[in-house]
């Protein structure tokens, strides 16, 4: 079964994002903030990251770059998750190392449809 990391500080926006992608099949690991969820990454190591961009603490970018860093989770696909959609956003997601973005609110058949295009290697990153 694909897991899935999610890495967002907002309970209902977790709730949300985790039960459409339950529904969709996937197993899910959730974590509240970076700080945490580096770690939960590195020992469970996921198929995908849906990672918040403002969080507490590290930040989404900042936790891209590390993990992408690191040997074990560098292969690990990463999806930007934002409330900023602002010019130049796109350009300082992708250089951290993101594989993909979605601007919040988050649309439910966009997000699925990113993740199978990056899950089977088919990205093209708008």
């Amino acid at each position: 079964m694909t897991t899935i990391a999610i890495v967002e500080d907002n309970a209902s926006n977790m709730k949300l994002i985790k039960g459409v992608l339950e529904r969709a099949g996937y197993q899910i690991l959730t974590m509240e903030d970076a700080d945490s969820g580096i770690p939960i990454i590195r020992e469970h190591l996921p198929d995908l990251v849906l990672m918040d961009i403002h969080m507490p603490g590290t930040d989404g970018l900042e936790a891209t770059r590390l993990l992408k860093a690191d040997s074990k989770t560098r292969h690990i696909p990463v999806i930007a998750v934002t409330a900023r959609a602002m010019e130049g956003d796109r350009e300082a997601i992708l250089a951290a190392g993101c594989d993909g973005y979605t601007a919040k609110p988050i649309r439910y058949k966009e997000i699925l449809d990113m993740i199978e295009q990056i899950l089977h290697g088919e990205q093209d990153i708008e």
